[in-house]
């Protein structure tokens, strides 16, 4: 089996930087494209950036990128790859995705059969077996991924499976919840750091405040979690497991945190009281039912994250509108507090009645929303001193 692979990060667009930067940390060079991030790496490279990245949704393995303008093209195109360094005999192996994008091949289940085709008459022929007779696909799950964009055909195996963004703590959930991987990425946008106070005022059940408390005692995200790699019978275990022993020896139990979660509904509360617990962080996160309107603080330097609702989560747009006014008059106190806060209301900053420092671009699944920064006086203070 191979030693080396072509690897990619998939990423939401707008986030593509912070995937970056957490594939730099672990050591991995990297290139930064619209919603993939590109590095090389072994094994290790694999379990790490699954059991490691915060923002990612997928990691894959890019078997082989070559034109297809035709069937024919494709399917000597996968058929060329070197498919026995990773497919043992008896392995499953569906095409389980095809996403053509400005090609000339456009039906997406012809290019998943043609793709299929092609893998089992190299595996066949590499591992002697009569074209006339199936393969037994009873082993280990690869799962297969065709994009072709542009007429070029890109080939992946996913290592993931689920979504890196299903942690495994969230039990429970409200209405339209933040993904994991977006809040986490969205405090790492933020100026938050484990020795600040932070505060969701619309917690929900209890997401951004989970995904700190993960930050700041630095536990892997994926730690509690399963991969399809750790199934493959060429993935040693002993390597896996020695990677995931590391990640605990690096966690820091004793850190104290201030991050804190309110909301109105008393039955998001408790969810979110039962997700923290899930997490084993129930001891570290305070949940209180609380209107937004009555927060209030001593503490100096804080963060407020928020994700309020807005657009398919809540239709009434006048209650929108009072609950961003009512935001902006509770937070407008708390001069020392740097705010960021998600929606995709354009007239947000209005309605808030504050121009935000710096707006960025996001996309909460398929809705197109904006990230406003807010920042603090001492952080705007250094900003206008430079």
């Amino acid at each position: 089996m191979k030693e080396n692979f072509k690897l990619v990060a998939t990423v939401a667009a707008g986030l593509e930087s912070v995937v970056g930067k957490e594939v730099k940390a672990l050591g991995f060079d990297c290139k930064v494209e619209n919603g993939k991030v590109y590095f090389e790496g072994g094994i290790e490279a694999i379990i790490k950036t699954n059991l490691w990245l915060r923002a990612a949704d997928r990691i894959k393995i890019i078997v082989g990128q070559f034109q297809a303008k035709t069937f024919e093209e494709l399917f000597q195109g996968v058929n060329n790859l070197d498919w026995e360094d990773y497919l043992p005999l008896g392995s499953k192996f569906p095409i389980s995705k095809a996403k053509c994008v400005k090609s000339r091949l456009h039906n997406e289940p012809s290019v998943q059969a043609i793709t299929k085709k092609a893998v089992v008459k190299k595996l066949q022929k590499h591992y002697h077996r009569p074209e006339g007779v199936p393969l037994q696909e009873v082993g280990s799950e690869f799962k297969i991924e065709v994009s072709l964009l542009k007429d070029v055909a890109t080939i992946m195996i996913d290592t993931s499976g689920s979504s890196l963004f299903k942690r495994g703590y969230r039990i429970q959930k409200g209405g339209a919840p933040i993904k994991e991987n977006m809040a986490a990425a969205i405090l790492e946008l933020s100026n938050w750091f484990p020795d600040k106070p932070l505060v969701d005022p619309t917690c929900g059940s209890g997401t951004f405040c989970i995904e700190a408390a993960l930050i700041g005692m630095n536990i892997a995200p994926g730690f509690n979690r399963s991969f399809a790699f750790e199934e493959w019978s060429w993935v040693d275990k002993d390597t896996v497991q020695a990677i995931r022993n590391q990640a605990e020896e690096m966690a820091n139990y004793d850190i104290k945190l201030d991050i804190s979660g309110f909301d109105i509904d008393g039955r998001m509360i408790e969810i979110a009281k039962k997700n923290a617990q899930e997490a084993g962080l129930a001891d570290l996160i305070t949940f209180k039912q609380m209107r937004l309107q009555d927060f209030t603080t001593e503490k100096l330097n804080g963060v407020i994250v928020s994700n309020p609702p807005y657009g398919e989560r809540l239709l009434d747009d006048k209650a929108v509108d009072i609950l961003y006014n009512e935001m902006g008059q509770a937070f407008a106190p708390l001069k020392t507090w740097s705010k960021f806060i998600l929606t995709n209301d354009e007239n947000f900053e209005k309605k808030f009645g504050s121009q935000a420092d710096k707006k960025r671009k996001l996309y909460n699944g398929t809705l197109k929303v904006d990230l406003y920064h807010f920042y603090g006086e001492r952080i705007k203070r250094n900003l206008s001193e430079r």
